[in-house]
C-alpha cells in the first residue's frame, strides 16, 4: 500500500520526500474529450500531480438532483489523471471561488430561509455535509493509500479571509475523516498573519496563495505553519477578465522568476492555473467591492495553456524552470495552429422570447424564488391610467431593458449605479433582467437576482407583475419562422456551416452587441461588444463533420447578420 504523508520537513511518498509540483484543471470548465489532452500536456511541462476544484452548482443546481456524469464526472477525470500517470489534489469546498457563479454554491442553498453561509448552522451543514458525502464516495476509493492518485484534499477554501468560525472547521474534518479520507488534510489562505490564523486548525497543514514576492509569503507562511512542507497551492501565474476592462496578462518571465524562487525555497506548488478554460454557458462569476464586475466567458488567465489548450510562451518558461528541479519529458506539445476561417450568412428569425417564456408567477419573484438557474427573467404589467412617469426601482440585479409597448424606453445597469428613468404613456410594461453572473467572493455570495426592493412609478408601488423564467435553449429548438417581431435588440440569428471534421472554432461576435450564442445546441456562452473579449471558443467536440448549425440570441441590435469565424482567439488589449 502507497502512503502519502506529512513529514516534519517534507511531504512524503512511502517515506520519501516528495515535492509536489502540480497544475490548477478543473474539469466542469473543460469539455470531456479534452481532459485527457490538457492532463497529458501537464505532464509534459514537468508537472506530477493535477488539482481541481469541484463545482457544488455544477454537480446540484437543482435540490436533490444530483449529477455526476459527463462535464460532471469526478471519478472520470481523476480517473484520466492517474493513466496519465500523476497524483491529484481534490478541494471540494464547499465554497470554492474560482470565479465561478455563486463561488460554487448552489443557489437553492443560498436562498434557503434564514441559512447562514459558511458557518456551522444547522440548515448549511446538513446540506454541507449530504454534498460533502457525495463528493467523497467518489474521492474515498481513488486516495493514494487505496490504490488511486488522490494525495491531498483541503478542507474549505481560503476560509481566513470570510470568517473565523472553528466548529465549522471541526465539523467539515469530521465529515470529511468519517467518510474515509485519510491523505492529509490541508487548507489555504492568502499570507497574511490573521487570515493564516482564522483560516485553518492546529490539526490541519497551512498551505498560501499568491503570485508574487514568494519569499516574503513564504517566510510568512512558515511563521503560522512552523513544520512540514512549505507548498504555495495557488500561485497566481495570471487573473480573469471582466466584461468593460481589459484582457490581463502577467510577464512570462517575471512569473518564470517568482516559480524559480518558489522552487529553490524547497517549496511545493500548484500553478493556479495551468489550464484555465472556458465558462461554458452562464457559469461566470461576478465581483463586486462598489462596483459590479461580471466576469467574462473566456477563463483563459493567461495560463501555459491557453483557452484552446495551446502552449504559450508562459508554458516553455515554466517548463525550463521545473527542469532545473525534476526530470520533465523530452516531448514537447505541438505550437498552435490557426483554426478555420470562413463566413456563415444568418438569418433573421425575430424576437426570440415569446418562444422561451415559462409559467408566469404573481408578483415580483427574484430567479431565487423561481428556481430560475437560467440568466434572463421578463416582467410585466400594465401602467395605472396608461400615463407614464419617473420609474424607479430599489435595485436591478443584474441588467435590465425596459420597455413600454413593445418600444424600447432604455437599459438600466447595476454596474452604473442606474435605477430610474423616464417613462411614456403607454400601456403594458416591460422588464427584461439579465443575471450576469453571481458574486463569487465575499459578503455577497448568495444574493437574490431580479428586480429587488420594488418599483415606483412617480413615488407609487407599480403592483399587478407577473414575473416568468426564460429559458434560452427553447428558442433554439423552435423552428424557423416561428418567432414574432423584432422588439428592439431582440431577434434570433440562425444559420449553418460545413464541416469536414469536427475541429476547434472561435467565433468573432464582436458585431452582435450582447446575448448568447450556441453551436449545435451547445450554449458556448455570453457575448457582449463591452469587451475586451470579442471571440467565443467553440470546442472541437461541439462540432461535427458535415453540417452544423449556429444560433444567436442578441439582446441588443446586430449590425449584421453574418457570423464570422476567425483563425484564433482575440481576447481584448492588455495593459501597457
Amino acid at each position: 500500500m502507497t502512503r502519502f504523508a506529512i513529514g516534519e520537513n517534507d511531504f512524503l511518498l512511502d517515506g520519501s520526500p516528495y515535492r509536489i509540483l502540480a497544475g490548477a484543471l478543473h474539469y466542469f470548465r473543460i469539455h470531456p474529450d479534452h481532459w485527457a489532452d490538457r492532463i497529458r500536456k501537464a505532464r509534459l511541462m514537468g508537472l506530477n500531480t493535477i488539482e481541481t476544484y469541484v463545482a457544488w452548482n455544477a454537480h446540484e443546481p437543482h435540490r436533490g438532483e444530483w449529477n455526476a456524469t459527463g462535464w460532471n464526472d469526478l471519478g472520470a477525470f481523476l480517473d484520466a489523471v492517474a493513466a496519465e500517470g500523476m497524483h491529484a489534489i481534490v478541494r471540494p469546498g464547499p465554497y470554492i471561488c474560482a470565479e465561478w457563479h455563486n463561488g460554487g454554491l448552489p443557489v437553492w442553498l443560498t436562498n434557503t430561509p434564514g441559512i447562514a453561509l459558511r458557518r456551522s448552522e444547522p440548515q448549511y451543514m446538513a446540506a454541507v455535509t449530504e454534498y460533502l458525502q457525495r463528493v467523497y464516495e467518489i474521492v474515498t476509493p481513488r486516495q493514494i493509500d487505496q490504490g488511486g492518485n488522490v494525495i491531498l484534499v483541503q478542507i474549505e477554501n481560503e476560509y481566513g479571509a470570510y470568517g473565523s468560525d472553528v466548529a465549522y472547521l471541526e465539523e467539515l474534518v469530521r465529515v470529511t475523516e468519517k467518510a474515509g479520507i485519510t491523505v492529509p488534510l490541508t487548507t489555504v489562505d492568502q499570507p497574511m498573519p490573521d487570515m493564516l490564523r482564522n483560516g485553518s486548525l492546529p490539526t490541519l497543514h497551512r498551505t498560501g496563495s499568491f503570485g508574487s514576492k514568494a519569499k516574503e509569503r513564504l517566510a510568512t507562511l512558515r511563521e503560522h505553519q512552523p513544520t512540514g512542507p512549505l507548498m504555495c497551492s495557488e500561485f497566481w501565474d495570471g487573473w480573469f477578465d471582466w466584461w468593460g476592462s481589459v484582457h490581463h496578462t502577467t510577464d512570462a518571465a517575471a512569473s518564470a522568476a517568482e516559480l524559480e524562487d518558489l522552487l529553490a525555497a524547497g517549496a511545493s506548488v500548484n500553478i493556479y492555473m495551468f489550464h484555465g478554460g472556458t465558462n461554458f454557458g452562464t457559469t461566470n462569476g461576478a465581483n463586486d467591492k462598489g462596483r459590479y464586475d461580471p466576469i467574462v466567458t473566456s477563463y483563459d488567465y493567461d495560463a501555459p495553456l491557453d483557452e484552446a489548450g495551446n502552449p504559450t510562451e508562459k508554458f516553455h518558461a515554466f517548463r525550463e524552470v521545473i527542469s532545473r528541479y525534476a526530470e520533465v519529458p523530452a516531448e514537447v506539445p505541438a505550437a498552435a495552429s490557426p483554426a478555420p476561417a470562413f463566413d456563415v450568412q444568418l438569418t433573421r428569425e425575430g424576437d426570440w422570447v415569446p418562444a422561451t417564456l415559462g409559467e408566469p408567477s404573481p408578483g415580483l419573484v427574484s430567479f431565487d424564488d423561481l428556481d430560475h438557474v437560467g440568466p434572463i427573467v421578463q416582467y410585466r404589467t400594465t401602467l395605472p391610467g396608461g400615463r407614464g412617469g419617473l420609474l424607479i426601482i430599489g435595485q436591478v440585479r443584474d441588467l435590465a431593458w425596459v420597455r413600454v409597448d413593445g418600444v424600447d424606453v432604455g437599459r438600466l445597469s447595476r454596474t452604473l449605479h442606474e435605477t430610474s428613468l423616464y417613462l411614456p404613456a403607454g400601456n403594458v410594461l416591460e422588464i427584461t433582467v439579465e443575471d450576469q453572473g453571481r458574486v463569487n467572493y465575499d459578503v455577497r455570495l448568495g444574493e437574490p437576482k431580479g428586480l429587488i426592493g420594488g418599483v415606483r412609478l412617480d413615488g407609487s408601488d407599480l403592483d399587478g407583475w407577473t414575473s416568468q423564467p426564460v429559458h434560452l435553449e427553447r428558442a433554439v429548438a423552435a423552428a424557423s419562422g416561428e418567432h414574432a417581431a423584432i422588439i428592439g435588440g431582440r431577434e434570433v440569428l440562425r444559420g449553418s456551416f460545413a464541416l469536414e471534421a469536427p475541429t476547434d472554432l472561435f467565433l468573432d461576435t464582436a458585431a452582435w452587441g450582447k446575448g448568447f450564442a450556441f453551436v449545435n445546441g451547445f450554449l458556448l456562452g455570453r457575448f457582449w461588444s463591452a469587451g475586451p473579449q470579442r471571440t467565443l471558443y467553440v470546442p472541437g467536440p461541439v462540432t461535427r463533420a458535415g453540417d452544423n448549425e449556429i444560433v444567436v440570441l442578441t439582446l441588443d441590435a446586430a449590425s449584421t447578420a453574418s457570423a464570422s469565424f476567425v483563425p484564433s482567439a482575440l481576447l481584448g488589449p492588455t495593459e501597457e
